[in-house]
């Protein structure tokens, strides 16, 4: 075996081990390296489909990548400071209310979270007004049962940024890091809770 053939397999050897992997930042970082070392190969044997190929998935790649460190440093810096969920905003759909619409009612399934961006919404089981920047139903997703404690109500026409529970799990098990930051982000919040009032904790237990 020659040193471009070394290459060539180094290349596969990588690709195959970022298939294996589930954390992705690793994962794209091993993706990378795996088609520098190919694109390597495919100019070396002279085969530009190979090279074509893989300088297609870099910016792929690279993105993502990037995507993933973004949303880890935010979250770390939510956890250490404003306790805002913005930085879910690219994981969430924006959703429209009308004054007096009910969003959810006490003893629905609860399925996600809700990031007030303009309007008034409000908890009637416990008088607790919500505006913007203010956050509900996140730490349903580590409640039993995942079930509403109370009700939410748009007082003034707004807009709320809605997370699934199913994709806040999955960015938490493709990252470890954005997993902790969370956790931490969630228990802080209970905490804030528990120091304000029970009627704040249960604000934010929605």
């Amino acid at each position: 075996m020659n040193w471009i053939d070394a290459i060539g397999y180094l290349g596969t050897l990588l690709t195959i081990t970022a298939s294996a992997m589930s954390t992705m930042i690793p994962l794209r970082i091993i993706s990378l390296c795996a088609s520098v070392a190919v694109i390597v190969y495919g100019v070396l044997i002279g085969s530009m489909p190979v090279v074509l190929t893989e300088c297609i998935q870099i910016p792929f790649n690279a993105y993502r990548l990037w995507e993933m460190i973004r949303l880890v440093r935010d979250t770390e810096r939510a956890a250490s400071g404003s306790l805002s969920l913005e930085w879910l905003t690219p994981f969430g759909t924006n959703r429209r209310f009308g004054t007096g619409e009910i969003v959810f009612r006490e003893g629905d399934p609860a399925g996600e979270m809700y990031y007030i961006e303009s309007g008034v919404f409000s908890v009637p089981e416990v008088g607790i007004t919500l505006r913007k920047g203010g956050i509900v139903g996140e730490l349903g997703l580590l409640s039993p049962g995942n079930v509403r404690t109370a009700s939410l109500v748009c007082v003034e026409a707004g807009r709320a940024l809605c997370v699934s529970y199913s994709e806040v799990r999955q960015l938490y098990y493709q990252n470890p890091e954005f997993g902790f930051y969370f956790l931490k982000l969630t228990s802080e919040r209970l905490f804030q809770g528990g120091r304000v009032g029970d009627r704040a904790a249960v604000g934010d237990a929605l």
